[in-house]
């Protein structure tokens, strides 16, 4: 069994290394370019929604109180009638990224050591390149990609979103297996 502390430089390294991979994936015209398009007339929605004054959070809408209501024939017909949206309002004025890009970085910290503890309790010191790649890999793919489903699942996020996002975490996890595979006690 390996230290879980002997791998913090592969923790480490693995979440600087994805970080930058993501910046890349993120900034430049690959295949997130069109993830999410235009509402049509959006000018119109804006103006519409502006009055409103909708509180920075998820709302579900339309929503019901309670299954009593969710049965009603009223309901049912807002249902019918639609719009049925998710929708995520957030705080007016510019998108700071400092925030989240450092929300990210403590999440791919975090994945690194659950990563690197799964690996630490399956695997010896001296283990092969190829085995710890295969560990770490399938162990970081989880972390990254799986949870995504439900999404799509639950909230009907387009599934070509999550497909995406897999990609991303198929990525991801084969740099955090290289790391982890490089950099693992000999």
């Amino acid at each position: 069994m390996v230290s879980l502390l002997s791998l913090w430089l592969p923790i480490l390294l693995s979440a600087v290394i994805v970080f930058l991979a993501s910046s890349v994936i993120h900034m430049t015209p690959l295949w997130h370019q069109n993830d999410f398009p235009q509402v049509p007339r959006e000018a119109e929605l804006l103006n519409a929604l502006r009055p409103f004054a909708i509180a920075p959070g998820d709302y579900f809408i339309p929503r019901a109180a309670g299954m009593k209501e969710m049965r009603s024939p009223e309901f049912k017909e807002k249902m019918k009638q639609g719009p049925v949206a998710l929708l995520t309002v957030m705080p007016n004025g510019p998108i700071s990224m400092g925030r989240p890009l450092a929300q990210w970085f403590v999440f791919l910290i975090v994945v690194g050591i659950f990563v690197a503890y799964i690996a630490s309790r399956t695997l010896p010191a001296g283990t092969p390149y190829m085995r710890v790649f295969q560990i770490v890999g399938a162990t970081a793919f989880i972390a990254y990609s799986l949870a995504l489903c439900e999404l799509s699942i639950w909230y009907r996020r387009s599934w070509s979103l999550t497909l995406k996002a897999w990609l991303d975490g198929l990525i991801y996890a084969l740099l955090t297996a290289g790391t982890f595979g490089w950099l693992w006690p000999r």
